[in-house]
């Protein structure tokens, strides 16, 4: 593939993934753990053992804490509130994710359908909002993309007639990409290669090809990368991260819904015509090909990825959008595949009225919706009218709209993946850029941080939070490591009775309760400022009430004092 095409997707992945960055505030809740515990790391030094405040953070290995942490470490300081450091590693993983699926797609289907699956992969509103996110999901798609690219070339190597053995490198990397995968984020990238494998031996009955992947030298290699950090864990919690993120976090999530979200099989089909948009374009194409040419390698590898990895997923209890991710990279090669080489496959002609039916509701109707909605919620959040986000409906439909007619006429394949694309990145520079960072309303922890700054009876080195009832991570991230979570009213009245430079935010349901308890002591406190918005995570609205201790009055002069 040229380097101009690498180039390329480099700057289509900078115009899709850069809009805010450092414009839209840490997300509740998983971000803002991610980016605080980053953040202690190096406030303690201690880059084994994961925390957020004095909770150990169990659940994930600690290769994304470390990127992170050299993310702040080198364009920041841990006192900062910017979070864009924070973010970085997710900008890198989605951006190497593209451009691995590229990589892949060459030796699949060819640098054409490799550039056309790679920028598909990049515009899905999946892509748009892990590379937004500081947590794992963006860095783990990279490494599992590369170990499948490496899977491919074993594969194929022995399938096709003029293949041959992938070269040392390449089985190496494959083992190399498994090891970090899961400092990452554990065993899912080592899941997603033997659900393919075991796939595809089972298929074609023979597994011959594996043994080009070095297992002998690439197993240990691969332990030589994750292992260290995996003893020293678990020697420093003394078992603890095993029974937490295997006995808890693993087990939990396969048996039952974790933090309310369980959800039937089906779940990720029924959100699938809205995080794969806009690749869902060439689905009603993809699907007729498949069908008939399932046989091939190519198309059978990427079956072989998708389909048990999927499956899988729907069957484990807790579900979470991002979970799905690591297939949509062979889904993407796969709709590019079938829009660049339609036009050549004699069998297949246009489609039908059923098939213009099920384009229309697979890609349609979030072609529609999405830049509704994007135009819709400023009014609804803040009770005023975006005109960024009312200029941007009419270009979008109009994009996705040349996208639907050429991908249904089959006649410009270039113009049915480039303009959905760019329908796609209009949308997420406004989205991002502009819309989600000015709803005050949704951001309350930034309010609430905002308030501090002004009211704070001490400079911020000295003034402490407590926050009551209002308990979201962001918080702390914003606030300081030493705030004060709790779900009743009594740390914040002990801190605010025995520290005069502390400020507690009370929710409105428990003004009197704390009011009362810091009369009783004699504590005198006022009420500083108020912070109205809508909690997202628990979807509801709130009023928080901001308070400090009285300034102290300047003394009256003793009479030694007016004498002299």
């Amino acid at each position: 593939m040229p380097g101009g095409a690498w180039f390329g997707l480099l700057i289509l992945c900078a115009i899709l993934f850069a809009p805010g960055q450092a414009a839209v505030p840490p997300v509740d809740r998983d971000e803002a753990r991610f980016a605080q515990a980053s953040r202690q790391m190096l406030e303690s030094g201690d880059f084994v053992d994961i925390r957020f405040q004095d909770d150990p953070r169990h659940n994930k290995p600690a290769g994304i804490y470390w990127l992170q942490s050299a993310s702040v470490a080198l364009f920041s300081e841990p006192e900062a509130t910017a979070i864009w450091p924070y973010r970085l590693p997710s900008v890198l993983g989605a951006t190497a994710a593209v451009l691995l699926t590229a990589w892949a797609g060459v030796r699949l289907f060819g640098p054409a359908a490799a550039i056309g699956g790679a920028a598909l992969l990049a515009a899905t509103v999946l892509i748009a909002i892990e590379s937004r996110l500081a947590k794992t999901d963006a860095v783990l798609l990279a490494t599992v993309v590369w170990a499948q690219g490496a899977l491919a070339r074993a594969y194929l190597g022995r399938r096709e007639a003029k293949g041959r053995p992938i070269g040392l490198a390449v089985a190496l990397g494959f083992w190399v990409a498994l090891g970090l995968g899961g400092l990452v984020k554990g065993p899912i990238p080592l899941m997603v290669a033997a659900l393919t494998a075991a796939a595809l031996v089972v298929a074609d009955r023979r597994g011959d090809w594996l043994g080009d992947l070095r297992p002998t030298i690439g197993a240990p290699l691969a332990l030589l990368v994750a292992a260290p950090w995996f003893v020293a864990i678990g020697l420093q919690s003394g078992g603890g991260f095993y029974e937490d993120s295997v006995g808890t976090d693993l087990l939990g999530k396969l048996f039952s819904g974790q933090e309310s979200h369980g959800a039937p099989p089906g779940y990720y089909l029924g959100l699938f015509p809205v995080t794969f948009w806009p690749a869902t374009l060439g689905l009603v194409l993809a699907v007729p090909m498949i069908r008939r040419r399932w046989r091939e390698p190519a198309v059978r590898f990427c079956l072989a990825w998708i389909l048990p990895t999927w499956l899988v997923f729907e069957l484990v209890a807790t579900k979470l959008p991002h979970y799905v991710l690591p297939t949509y990279p062979a889904l993407a090669l796969l709709v590019a595949w079938a829009i660049l080489d339609r036009p050549r496959d004699v069998a297949a002609g246009p489609p039908g009225r059923a098939g213009r039916i099920v384009a229309a509701v697979l890609f349609g109707i979030p072609a529609l919706g999405l830049p509704l909605a994007l135009a819709a919620l400023p009014i609804v959040s803040e009770g005023r009218l975006f005109w960024s986000a009312i200029a941007v409906v009419p270009v979008a439909w109009a994009l996705a709209f040349h996208g639907y007619r050429a991908a249904m006429a089959g006649e410009r394949p270039a113009l049915a993946i480039g303009a959905p694309v760019a329908a796609m990145a209009v949308l997420a520079a406004v989205a991002f850029q502009l819309v989600a960072p000015a709803l005050d309303t949704a951001h309350v922890s930034r309010q609430v941080a905002r308030a501090v700054e002004r009211i704070a009876p001490c400079p911020p080195a000295e003034t402490r939070v407590a926050s009551a009832h209002f308990t979201e991570p962001s918080l702390v991230f914003w606030t300081g490591t030493d705030t004060v979570l709790s779900g009743g009213s009594g740390p914040a009245v002990d801190l605010i009775a025995r520290d005069a430079c502390a400020v507690a935010v009370i929710r409105e349901t428990r003004l009197d309760t704390f009011r009362s308890a810091l009369a009783e002591r004699g504590v005198a406190i006022e009420a500083a400022a108020t912070v109205e918005g809508f909690n997202y995570s628990k979807g509801d609205r709130l009023t928080l009430t901001l308070f400090r201790r009285p300034a102290a009055t300047e003394p009256l002069p003793t009479p030694t004092e007016e004498g002299q």
